[in-house]
């Protein structure tokens, strides 16, 4: 890849209705195509935001196997663009959980990747709590993949406040985050934890996150956002559904990565 290439963030507000939650991701994902993006991004969670989170279990597929998986691959062929779709529910070897999966899809809709979230969220105070180990079986290998815009490195939402996740990917053309991130935590942390890895890692950042208020009254904090090598915010979206572009030009990111190479400065 020598040239920009446009890349795009969906925002969704995900409800109990799988199959209305797929019908808004495929609009959106044709949308985003319709603007030219090549590879899109949709949030954690896309296919399902429950009244509880043990309803996540009752629709989760074996993988490779399942109509939610033929659903979104189906959006990607029918979009003709690289899908990474974070996040689906699949079967854990243990009981009562699931793996919380970010799935990639080709153009042709072949599955091409697959990353089970590492970090699970954990957090009480301020008159929430969350507790992912309750339903989720955690992953434990980092995935990156190659796409029409390079290497894309995969995490999902908490895994973002751990850089070393990062730092092991190596030298990467962007980071790939599904998120569900809570209006609270959001508040304080998303944004200036999604540049600093962007910063740190100096490729550009994919944010893909929920963004409203959900029929259990959870209320996510949304902002969806591309960002730089640099740090800068080229594209954002506060709240509601929606469709983010902005183009990745691996010129700017290999003069970033000239100027100040930091990554060549490494010694841990």
């Amino acid at each position: 890849m020598n040239t920009p290439i446009t890349v795009a963030a969906v925002q969704m507000v995900s409800g109990t209705d799988p199959d209305a939650n797929l019908a808004t991701a495929r609009t959106l994902v044709l949308d985003a195509a319709a603007r030219g993006a090549r590879l899109v991004v949709l949030p954690e969670y896309f296919v399902l935001m429950g009244m509880s989170d043990r309803d996540k279990l009752a629709i989760a597929e074996t993988p490779g196997d399942g109509p939610l998986q033929a659903a979104t691959a189906a959006i990607a062929r029918d979009a003709g663009v690289w899908l990474i779709a974070g996040t689906l529910p699949l079967r854990a070897d243990v009981a009562d959980k699931v793996r919380n999966t970010t799935l990639v899809f080709d153009p042709a809709g072949v599955c091409r990747a697959r990353y089970d979230k590492i970090h699970l969220f954990g957090f009480s105070g301020l008159g929430e709590r969350y507790s992912e180990s309750d339903t989720i079986d955690p992953g434990s290998t980092p995935v990156v993949v190659d796409t029409a815009i390079g290497r894309v490195g995969l995490s999902v939402c908490y895994d973002l406040r751990f850089p070393e996740l990062y730092r092991g990917f190596g030298e990467i053309a962007a980071f790939a985050l599904p998120a569900a991130f809570t209006a609270v935590t959001g508040e304080a942390h998303w944004e200036p934890l999604i540049r600093a890895r962007a910063i740190e890692n100096q490729c550009y950042a994919i944010a893909s996150a929920q963004g409203g208020t959900h029929p259990s009254g959870r209320k996510t904090h949304g902002h969806s956002m591309i960002v730089d090598p640099w740090g800068k915010v080229l594209a954002e979206l506060a709240q509601g559904e929606g469709v983010i572009t902005a183009d990745l030009d691996p010129a700017y990111m290999a003069s970033v990565r000239t100027r100040l190479p930091a990554l060549r400065h490494r010694v841990l």
